[in-house]
């Protein structure tokens, strides 16, 4: 009932998501559909792909594209930030995954280099076992890394360079979606075998399939926050806070009990930050002076500490 309460109240995210095949290149840039084809171009001198997804929605989001463009390439799927999800069912999200046939799965976290290690052995026996074609005679390996955005791609690169050629970062990363634009030049990761990256833009599917697939891509920060409205979103990592029984923003917030009450919650988060403001107002006995929130301040410090894994580990699919 809850769920469906707010979704309801987040009616003008449909309009952000294209359920109805309209032309939607305002969360579309052209940036992403210029990276699919300079990905296509580049396919040729490829051997491997790794998609690189967010360990929260392991289930949710990823592109089809990838797979309707670029299927024709041995894959590997990498769930990173590993480090924020719930990993309990993790065996259910395997047999899921598997169900839809990807078979190569490893979680990653690339703050801590967790798992690093096994990506490149894994590539390399994926290629070994695959026809390379055209390539056969080539020296070295090139993998193309793919993903929507802001799910640790450039992150996955630097990492393996800094496990196989103790060097540090050759793509830039940031914690909002959109850092890479552009399908970059070959990026050296290992030398034995010799191993190159490509680094790529994150891509979003043109269509999402229900609101609440949005509301989790937008939660784990693939799109930008505006587009969807800071409040609304905080509302709904509210509600999935207290879905999991993660109830660690009461004592973080200083709250007394939880609640499904955004509105309270925001202005208590803007109390204790102090983001909080006199003004005047007119009433029936004369102008008095009231304390109003900080409201978007709040749900934006809200959306971000729950990023950073402080509110607890969740899986959202």
């Amino acid at each position: 009932m809850r769920l469906q309460q707010l979704l309801r109240q987040a009616g003008e995210f449909r309009e952000i998501f294209n359920f109805a095949g309209r032309n939607m290149a305002h969360w579309f840039p052209g940036h992403m559909s210029r990276g699919l084809t300079q990905m296509k171009a580049n396919l040729k001198d490829v051997d491997c792909l790794i998609e690189v997804h967010d360990a929260r929605i392991p289930l949710s989001g990823r592109n089809p594209l990838f797979q309707e463009s670029l299927g024709t390439k041995p894959h590997l799927l990498l769930l990173n930030k590993m480090d924020l999800a719930d990993l309990t069912e993790k065996q259910r999200i395997m047999n899921e995954l598997e169900h839809q046939g990807i078979k190569k799965v490893i979680f990653t976290n690339c703050v801590k280099d967790e798992n690093i290690d096994k990506l490149v052995p894994m590539a390399t026996e994926v290629i070994q076992s695959s026809n390379r074609f055209q390539r056969t005679e080539t020296l070295g390996y090139c993998i193309m890394v793919i993903g929507v955005p802001n799910v640790g791609k450039s992150s996955v690169i630097n990492a393996i360079r800094r496990q196989h050629l103790k060097k540090g970062k050759a793509s830039r990363v940031g914690a909002m979606p959109g850092i890479t634009r552009a399908v970059l030049s070959r990026i050296q990761v290992c030398d034995k075998p010799p191993i190159y990256l490509l680094d790529t833009p994150g891509i979003l599917t043109p269509q999402v399939e229900t609101i609440e697939n949005g509301m989790k891509l937008a939660l784990c920060g693939t799109i930008l926050d505006h587009l969807v409205g800071e409040e609304i979103l905080a509302d709904y990592l509210l509600y999935t806070l207290n879905k999991f029984k993660q109830f660690g923003y009461v004592e973080r917030y200083g709250l007394e009990v939880p609640s499904d009450d955004i509105e309270s919650v925001l202005k208590r988060i803007a109390i204790k930050l102090g983001k909080t403001q006199k003004v005047k107002a007119i009433t029936g006995v004369g102008n008095v002076n009231i304390t109003v929130p900080n409201y978007s301040v709040a749900a934006y410090d809200f959306i971000r500490t729950f990023r950073k894994g402080v509110l607890g580990k969740v899986m959202l699919d």
